[in-house]
């Protein structure tokens, strides 16, 4: 037998697609950072989005109309008359059913050009004859990112409303090493999904999410955590910014990249995570507590490196503050439950003892899904008493689900929801 025959019994769910039926207009110009935008289209195409590429005559000296057709599976407009005979107005076609026009790589030239409003081929058309919002993400030498006129022109774009994401500083194509280099192509999506969302139903609305596992010292090599990974509370963070919040993002050392457009407060301890969070729920409308919380600390850390000779080690451990039950303030709270027994029973009494208004269970015990999975399999439980339990889905799912619960739990609270 094959050694991946039957393999598919074993996948998990299938990914959503966060994209699925928006149009995104890609202007790719001619920068050498053009590849990388070929390979931001096959990305959004695989979220689901229709992805209409618009290509610059400079653009097809790095890379061919022929294979951006064949990563998006749609035509690509790589001329300015190229529809002539059909007598289609392809940058007004493109323009008025676009959801986002991105270009990205966005050579100077481009930049200036847009800036001074001059639409003298099909993507600088196209950007001009769109309602709809465009977002830049410039790839050039530092010293023409740098140029005065350049970030004059930058400025003059996002005094209209353009939005920018990058570029970053590294090495660049001549071997030199400073700002002007492509953003990666996470960031770009992650921007979309944030200006997409500015109208969701979290818009105007702060939440605070919480996310890792926590470490504890036992002297200044070795520490006490768990096997949380993060990815729940990342996948929240995400969800929630794609939804139009502002984020705040609490997280303990994960090995995870940073969601796009969301603030990340860093910790390490429960203690330091409780000074956090006690901060940025100042003004908060709601908490989402996905972090596995160390329940003791080291009651005395040692100061220098334990050495093994000393023998047999014992550690006295004392408990953590409870951060949900002590963190005050008038805004909705969500918890989570990983329990490895008795699980609605656990949840419940956690729901009523921290006085939240709804808590995630999840079974630890399950192989399928809880931590380092990409799924998870949980309970949902109000506090007004309503129990659903969720299959297994991909933890961007279950963030969702989550969020639709939180949109509730603030309706009711008397919080204003688009």
């Amino acid at each position: 037998m094959d050694k991946n025959e039957g393999s598919q019994s074993k996948a998990g769910p299938e990914s959503p697609k966060p994209l699925e039926n928006k149009t995104i207009v890609l202007g790719i110009t001619g920068s050498i950072a053009a590849y990388k935008g070929a390979d931001l289209a096959s990305r959004l195409t695989q979220e689901g989005a229709v992805v209409e590429v618009v290509m610059t005559k400079e653009a097809q000296e790095f890379i061919t109309p022929v294979a951006l057709g064949a990563l998006t599976r749609r035509p690509v407009v790589s001329d300015m008359f190229h529809h002539a005979a059909s007598h289609q107005i392809t940058h007004v076609n493109l323009g008025q059913k676009a959801d986002i026009v991105v270009v990205a790589p966005a050579t100077a030239n481009i930049i200036a050009k847009l800036a001074a409003g001059i639409g003298d081929d099909e993507l600088t058309c196209t950007v001009l004859a769109t309602q709809s919002p465009v977002l830049i993400a410039p790839a050039m030498h530092a010293a023409m990112y740098l140029n005065r006129v350049t970030q004059d022109n930058i400025g003059r774009l996002k005094e209209r409303g353009v939005s920018f994401v990058g570029p970053v500083e590294g090495r660049l194509a001549s071997g030199h090493f400073g700002p002007g280099r492509f953003a990666e192509n996470t960031d770009i999506i992650g921007a979309i999904h944030q200006i997409l969302g500015r109208k969701g139903n979290l818009a105007g609305k702060r939440i605070v999410v919480t996310a890792g596992g926590t470490q504890e010292p036992i002297d200044p090599v070795r520490y006490i955590t768990n096997r949380s990974s993060g990815k729940m509370g990342f996948a929240i963070a995400a969800a929630a910014r794609d939804r139009g919040a502002e984020v705040t993002l609490v997280t303990a050392p994960v090995s995870l990249a940073a969601p796009y457009g969301v603030k990340i407060v860093r910790v390490n301890t429960a203690a330091e995570m409780f000074e956090a969070v006690a901060a940025a729920t100042a003004s908060a409308d709601g908490l989402i507590m996905a972090a596995a919380v160390a329940d003791y600390h080291v009651a005395s850390a040692a100061a220098n490196k334990i050495k093994r000779e000393r023998g047999t080690l014992t550690l006295e451990l004392a408990p953590n503050p409870d951060i949900l039950e002590s963190v005050k303030g008038d805004f909705a709270r969500v918890g989570f439950a990983a329990e490895s027994e008795n699980l609605i029973e656990n949840a419940r009494k956690k729901l009523e003892k921290k006085r939240l208004d709804l808590i995630v269970a999840n079974d630890i015990s399950a192989t399928d899904s809880g931590f380092g999975s990409d799924n998870n399999r949980v309970t949902l439980l109000s506090a007004g008493g309503k129990v659903e339990d969720l299959p297994l889905l991909p933890k961007s799912v279950v963030a969702d689900r989550i969020l639709d619960r939180l949109v509730s739990v603030l309706r009711e609270k008397g919080h204003s929801i688009h």
